[in-house]
């Protein structure tokens, strides 16, 4: 099934501007990056050119030693001479282009030759361009990609836009749906939860609605990214770490604080973050992980006040997340069991949600009032916006929230709490929002 994503559109508009930069379309693995180009590509362009650099960098090389213009057309022509036709009809896209460094370089060059049109993908691009000498800055248009958000995921359910412009409507003006239709938003919210956003357990859970298949191919993608650590870092030790880090986060979810603690990594004392920086900035470029800083003193922009310590990491897609913590046993998630707490679920899919929106992670933290799960940029009004996640029935008791809020010197406008709760209203300066409503911060 072909999924609709946002994203689309982007690289619609773009491969029909006639741009002078390449658009590179960066995410982790598995996100749809390929699929979508292929899918637009084919469409507007009668000569579709596709090279995946890392099956040529296992294979037969042809792109390894091309450095310069000329070589890599004589490259493209051993793979698809018959197709290098002019700009207008011919495009090329270059999957996997960070398999090659010199490739990066190359852009520039390719993209002031204008013979052919381009598109490439990358999915360590963060990783790659962080070692690349010569990064062309001014040559590359680079747009991130994630996993479905709630949206997209609504719509490859079926939703059409008359229900979401319902939804966006309720937001705006504050006025709760319907109970039919908040019990089949829940209802496919929590089928959210268990197929995450990754597209080809999307289709699998919707084509059979097995979850044991769509666990094994979750499980893969998960195994995937703890194991390309392997492919990026040549140093032993390290791999080793980014791997422990990897496979802590979920573990660090069901934890109260869901911090990282730099002595818990490798087990020894005296350890400090400071030492793992590289490794948090592997998992955090490759898209595997996301991380939410901490905020001590809020004030507009966000970005300028927070630090690396206190550092929590997310993984990228909250199904990887379902599936390590439940495995096939649905019914934590389907059913509200009084003894199961799914606060980390929502807190991680709230954070999958703000990220692909284009919003910085941070929460609040203070020693004395306590901790805010999320803060967002207010731009409006030079201010933030702190954000409330809860997962049972005590969506009102917030009492870190609460002092937050009662500290004039932060300016705060508007805050939301999040929460099953299917009424939309205000009080006391919080807008209470159903959880499904994140589509639209």
């Amino acid at each position: 099934m072909a999924l609709r994503r946002k994203i689309e559109q982007d690289i619609r508009a773009y491969l029909s501007s006639d741009s002078n930069k390449m658009m590179i379309i960066d995410g982790a693995r598995q996100v749809g990056k390929s699929f979508i180009i292929r899918q637009v590509g084919k469409e507007l362009f009668p000569n579709y050119i596709e090279i995946n650099m890392e099956a040529d960098k296992l294979g037969d090389r042809i792109f390894a030693e091309a450095k310069t213009v000329k070589d890599f057309y004589l490259a493209l022509s051993v793979v698809a001479g018959d197709r290098m036709k002019d700009r207008a009809n011919t495009l090329v896209f270059i999957d996997e282009i960070q398999a090659y460094n010199h490739l990066l370089t190359l852009v520039k060059f390719l993209m002031s030759d204008r013979r052919f049109t381009f598109i490439a993908s990358g999915s360590l691009l963060g990783v790659t361009l962080k070692k690349t000498q010569s990064i062309p800055i001014g040559s590359i248009i680079r747009e991130h990609m994630y996993p479905l958000d709630f949206e997209e995921f609504l719509w490859a359910n079926g939703v059409g836009e008359p229900l979401i412009q319902a939804m966006k409507e309720s937001y705006e003006n504050r006025r709760s749906l319907p109970e039919s239709i908040h019990t089949k938003l829940m209802s496919l919210f929590r089928s959210y939860l268990l197929t995450g956003g990754m597209p080809d357990a999307v289709n699998t859970f919707l084509s059979t609605q097995n979850i044991v298949e769509t666990r094994q191919i979750q499980t893969d993608i998960h195994e995937l990214y703890g194991d390309d650590a392997a492919k990026y870092e040549q140093e032993s030790a390290r791999k080793l770490q980014i791997m422990r880090i990897y496979r802590m986060i979920p573990s660090n979810m069901e934890n109260k604080k869901k911090r990282i603690v730099a002595k818990d990594i490798e087990g020894k004392q005296g350890k400090r973050m400071t030492d793992y920086l590289d490794e948090f900035e592997y998992l955090i470029s490759s898209g595997v992980a996301l991380e939410v800083k901490a905020i001590s003193k809020p004030s507009y922009p966000l970005v300028q006040n927070s630090g690396k310590n206190l550092l929590k990491l997310y993984l990228n897609d909250v199904g990887l997340l379902t599936d390590v913590l439940y495995g096939t046993n649905i019914m934590p998630i389907l059913k509200d069991i009084a003894s199961i707490n799914l606060g980390s679920v929502y807190e991680s899919v709230v954070a999958q949600e703000l990220r692909a929106h284009g919003h910085g992670l941070f929460y609040y933290d203070n020693k004395k009032l306590g901790e805010v799960d999320y803060l967002i940029d207010d731009q409006q009004h030079l201010s933030v916006v702190p954000i409330e996640v809860k997962s049972g029935k005590d969506y009102k008791v917030h009492s870190a929230l609460d002092r937050f809020l009662s500290i004039s010197e932060y300016n705060i406008h508007q805050a939301f709490v999040l929460s099953n709760e299917r009424r939309i209203y205000q009080e006391q300066g919080i807008t209470y929002l159903p959880i499904y409503d994140i589509i639209f911060l």
